[in-house]
């Protein structure tokens, strides 16, 4: 399970420093030369401008250089944290990080402070930001609670998520597909019922003698707007169910395409996966990725990045 907070991006020079703090281990660059200490991580020695660094795990303690608390989140997703302790932490080899202080009262901050590393995991998949706090405190590493946990489920084994309770939504968007649905049968008699009710009758989906010498597909197929629209046939098996809301409404789609044809007489299923959340003044936004497919064809023929509109 992700987190849809923005992540720092490893790169080829930083990622043995996102490494490390998977293992739970504080890396920084120590040049061969001179023995300064280097960070931020980058090719060439910041105090002799040597290229001769190497990678030393250090013990993490340090002291509070300076610090801001914010009570307005930048984002919405980091509304959960507020008010956040925006920290730079000057380590014991001299070197200077940006961070967060955590599990420190407003009180009890105060520059000059004493204070030591927490590795915290903020997703399942190991995901882990450098924090640090109170010297005094337990440091270590801070393992991930999935929201999800503890939450009451329905009794169709759903589990309730409330709308006010923001990290529950988020982890929603774990990118992993539910199961398939229902099967449909997308006959001739269906497209040409879709056909004089949208008054698309081009021959390529109403005209089966011609399809058979004229279409690349020897056949006829379904408009890929009528495969789009028998979605709402599909039963999907959403293993969450959105509680605590005044009205929910399909805002529209974020995208939309047909990969593969659906060919007359073919059986189509569908499965979906929770793709974003996302928070405005309009409300909560769940996009839900709905991909339908011909059963036993990897490639989709329709993807459906539906929105749907929570207030």
């Amino acid at each position: 399970m992700a987190t849809l907070k923005p992540m720092p991006v490893a790169t080829k020079i930083s990622a043995p420093f996102w490494q490390a703090l998977k293992e739970n281990q504080l890396k920084i660059q120590q040049c061969k030369q001179c023995e300064g200490w280097v960070f931020f991580p980058r090719n060439h020695c910041s105090h002799c401008l040597a290229h001769e660094l190497q990678w030393q795990q250090v013990s993490g303690e340090g002291t509070l250089y300076s610090y801001t608390l914010t009570r307005i989140p930048t984002m919405p997703e980091f509304s959960d944290e507020m008010p956040q302790a925006l920290a730079v932490v000057e380590l014991a080899q001299g070197v200077r990080i940006n961070t967060t202080l955590i599990d420190v009262a407003e009180q009890d901050i105060k520059i000059g402070m004493p204070v030591k590393a927490v590795f915290d995991k903020v997703s399942s998949d190991g995901d882990t930001l450098l924090r640090f706090t109170s010297i005094n405190n337990a440091g270590g590493v801070r393992e991930y609670i999935n929201p999800l946990n503890g939450l009451e489920r329905n009794d169709k084994g759903q589990v309730q998520v409330p709308l006010s309770n923001l990290a529950a939504l988020y982890a929603l968007a774990d990118n992993k597909y539910t199961d398939w649905s229902n099967v449909v049968v997308v006959d001739q008699d269906l497209i040409n019922a879709f056909a004089d009710l949208s008054g698309d009758d081009y021959w390529l989906h109403t005209d089966p003698e011609r399809a058979k010498t004229d279409s690349p597909f020897k056949t006829t197929i379904a408009h890929g707007s009528l495969v789009q629209v028998l979605q709402s046939r599909l039963t999907i098996a959403l293993p969450f169910e959105i509680i605590g809301f005044n009205n929910m409404v399909n805002y529209g789609s974020n995208r939309l395409r047909f990969p593969a044809p659906v060919p007359a007489g073919a059986t189509i299923y569908g499965r979906s996966k929770v793709k974003d959340i996302s928070v405005s003044h309009k409300g909560v936004q769940l996009t839900l990725e709905m991909n339908i497919h011909v059963v036993g064809n990897d490639k989709p023929s329709v993807i459906n990045d539906l929105v749907i509109l929570y207030r």
